[in-house]
C-alpha cells in the first residue's frame, strides 16, 4: 500500500485542528482555512451523491461549507462552490435561521452575494424564522452598498415586515444610518409611513437615536408621519422627550404642522413625559414652544388630531392593500408564466411521443403484411391453378382482404404523421396545439385501422372451429377501444367548453369597461384554474 500522500497528510491534520469545537466536516475545515485549491481537490474525489450529501451536511451550528464559505468572504471560493448547488442546497439554514446569501448579506460581503444572485437569483428572498429577510439584516447592520444591490434586484424586498412588524427602514432608521435609509425612500417611499406591531413608525425609531439628518429626511418624504402617534398614543416627539434628545426635540418643534398638544393614553403631553422622567432641559424647552401639560387640555380638543390620524391610518391601510394586490398579481402572472412553459414542454413531450407511436404502429403495419398465416406460393413447380408466385394462401378469403385494406390505411397514416413530424418545425404554441389536435386525431385512426385489421386476421388464425373465440376477441377489443377514445372524446369536449366559458367571461368584463385590479387578478386566478386542467387535445 502507498503512503499517504502529503495533500492527504495535510487534509488530516486540519481537521484535527479545526473540527474539535465545532463538529465540522472534512470539507467545512478546509472552507475555513481558505485554500480553494484543496477544497476543488476534496470535491473532486466525490462523486455526484456523495458530493450532494457532503454539501448538505452540516455542523453543530447548522452551517454549511458554502454557508461558511459566505461567511468569510471568500470570493473566489464561493464561486467554484455554487456550480455543484441547486437552489434547496445552497439554500439550507444554519441554527441561526440564516443561509449562504442571508450570512453574506449581514456580514457585507457583496461580491460574495454578486455571485449567489447571479446563480440562484431565487435566493433574494430568502428569510429567517422571524421573517427576517437579507435586506433587513443588511440595513441593520449598516452595509449600504450591499442594501443598493439587494433594492437593485427587487424594491418591494422594501415592504416586507419583520414577524414584529418592523420594515426595513425601522431597523435602518433605528440604528442612525441615513443612506441606507435614503436608498429604501427612493425606492419605496410609501414604507414612511408603515407602523409596527407597536404601532411604530420609521420616524418614532429615528428619534430615539442622534441623527437629525435621518429625521428630516422622513419628514420630507411625508410630513403627515410627524403627528402619528403608536399603540400607547406617543408621537416622535414623546419618544424624542422621554429618551431625552435634546437636539431632535429642538428639530421636531420647528418643524411645521407639528402638534404639540399631543396626549397619549396615559393623559400625558411630551411636556408631562419630560417632567415625569426628568428631563428639566426639555421641559423647559417645550415650555418656550408653547406646549401644554396634559391637565389642561380637555378632551374634546383632540377631536381634530383623531380625525387626522384616522385620515392617516386609513391612507396607510389603503397603501398596504395596494401593495398586497400588486404583488399578488405579479404573483398570479409568475405562476401563469410558469404553466405556460409547463405547457409548451407538454407539446413538445406529446409530439416526440406521437413520432414514435406512429413509427411503431407503421413498423408493425408493414411487418403484418410480409409475415401472414399460412405463408406465400412461393414453389413455382407446385403452384394450385389461378395462384401468382408469391401471393398469400389466404388471398382469396374475406377477413384477409378486409386486413389488406385496414393495415394498409394504418400504415399510410403513420407514415404521414412521421413526415410531418420530421419535416415541419412549429415554434408558435397556438399552431403546434392546432397541429396535435389533427396529428392525435390521425393516430387515433391509425390505432382504430391497426385493430381492425388486427380482428380481421384472428378469424382466419382460429379457424372455422375456433370463430366463437374470434368473435370473444372483437367483443372485448370493440369495448376497449369505444371507451377510451369516447371518454378521451368526452374531456375534449368538456375542456372546451370550460374554455369558452372563461373567454366568455373575459369578453364581458371587458365590455363593461372594468379595469379594476381585483376583477383582474380574479379573471388571472381563473385562467389558472382553467390552464391547470389539460386534457388531450
Amino acid at each position: 500500500m502507498e503512503p499517504p500522500s502529503e495533500q492527504q497528510q495535510s487534509w488530516k491534520k486540519m481537521k484535527k485542528q479545526l473540527t474539535a469545537k465545532r463538529d465540522d466536516t472534512p470539507l467545512q475545515s478546509l472552507v475555513r482555512t481558505g485554500s480553494v485549491e484543496l477544497v476543488l481537490d476534496m470535491i473532486s474525489s466525490y462523486g455526484d451523491m456523495e458530493l450532494r450529501e457532503m454539501l448538505s451536511k452540516m455542523n453543530q451550528s447548522g452551517e454549511t461549507a458554502l454557508y461558511v464559505a459566505a461567511e468569510y468572504g471568500y470570493v473566489d471560493m464561493v464561486r467554484e462552490m455554487i456550480r455543484y448547488h441547486d437552489t434547496s442546497l445552497a439554500g439550507i439554514k444554519a441554527r441561526n435561521g440564516y443561509d449562504a446569501f442571508h450570512i453574506a448579506a449581514k456580514q457585507g460581503c457583496l461580491e460574495v452575494l454578486k455571485i449567489l444572485m447571479e446563480a440562484l437569483p431565487e435566493l433574494l428572498m430568502t428569510f429567517d424564522s422571524s421573517n427576517t429577510t437579507a435586506l433587513h439584516t443588511a440595513s441593520s447592520q449598516g452595509h449600504v452598498e450591499v442594501v443598493k444591490f439587494l433594492l437593485e434586484k427587487g424594491s418591494t424586498l422594501a415592504t416586507i415586515a419583520r414577524s414584529n412588524g418592523k420594515t426595513a427602514l425601522h431597523s435602518a432608521a433605528r440604528n442612525g444610518h441615513l443612506e441606507i435609509v435614503k436608498a429604501l425612500l427612493s425606492k419605496e417611499p410609501g414604507i414612511v409611513l408603515r407602523n409596527d406591531k407597536k404601532g411604530q413608525t420609521a420616524l418614532h425609531m429615528a428619534v430615539k437615536g442622534q441623527s437629525i439628518e435621518l429625521v428630516d429626511e422622513l419628514v420630507k418624504v411625508d410630513p403627515v408621519i410627524i403627528n402619528m402617534v403608536d399603540a400607547k398614543g406617543n408621537s416622535a416627539l414623546h419618544i424624542a422627550t422621554r429618551k431625552g434628545r435634546v437636539q431632535i426635540v429642538q428639530k421636531l418643534l420647528n418643524i411645521n404642522g407639528v402638534d404639540k398638544a399631543v396626549i397619549n393614553k396615559s393623559r400625558e403631553t411630551a411636556l408631562d413625559t419630560a417632567e415625569k422622567t426628568g428631563h428639566s432641559e426639555i421641559g423647559v424647552i417645550l415650555k418656550e414652544h408653547g406646549v401644554p401639560c396634559g391637565k389642561s387640555i380637555k378632551p374634546q380638543a383632540n377631536s381634530a388630531r383623531e380625525l387626522k390620524q384616522a385620515v392617516s391610518d386609513i391612507k396607510h391601510e389603503v397603501h398596504d392593500q395596494l401593495e398586497h394586490t400588486r404583488e399578488t398579481r405579479k404573483h398570479v402572472h409568475g405562476i401563469a408564466k410558469r404553466i405556460n412553459k409547463m405547457h409548451t414542454e407538454g407539446l413538445n413531450n406529446a409530439i416526440n411521443s406521437t413520432t414514435v407511436v406512429a413509427v411503431l404502429i407503421a413498423t408493425v403495419a408493414f411487418a403484418a403484411i410480409f409475415s401472414v398465416p399460412g405463408q406465400f406460393a412461393d414453389k413455382p413447380d407446385e403452384l394450385p391453378p389461378k395462384v401468382s408466385p408469391g401471393e398469400a394462401h389466404i388471398a382469396p378469403k374475406t377477413p384477409f382482404l378486409i386486413f389488406i385494406i385496414f393495415d394498409s390505411i394504418a400504415l399510410f397514416i403513420s407514415l404521414a404523421v412521421v413526415i410531418v413530424q420530421t419535416s415541419v418545425v412549429v415554434i408558435e404554441r397556438k399552431a403546434k396545439k392546432q397541429m396535435m389536435a389533427v396529428i392525435n386525431k390521425l393516430m387515433w385512426l391509425a390505432c382504430i385501422m391497426i385493430s381492425v385489421a388486427f380482428l380481421a386476421l384472428s378469424y382466419i388464425v382460429v379457424g372455422d372451429d375456433g370463430r366463437g373465440w374470434a368473435v370473444a376477441v372483437t367483443f372485448i377489443g370493440t369495448v376497449i377501444m369505444v371507451s377510451t377514445i369516447g371518454t378521451m372524446s368526452y374531456w375534449v369536449i368538456v375542456n372546451r367548453i370550460e374554455a369558452s366559458k372563461i373567454r366568455s367571461i373575459r369578453r364581458s368584463s371587458m365590455d363593461s369597461g372594468s379595469r379594476s385590479m381585483s376583477a383582474s387578478v380574479m379573471l388571472d386566478s381563473e385562467f389558472l384554474n382553467n390552464e391547470i386542467k389539460l386534457y388531450a387535445v
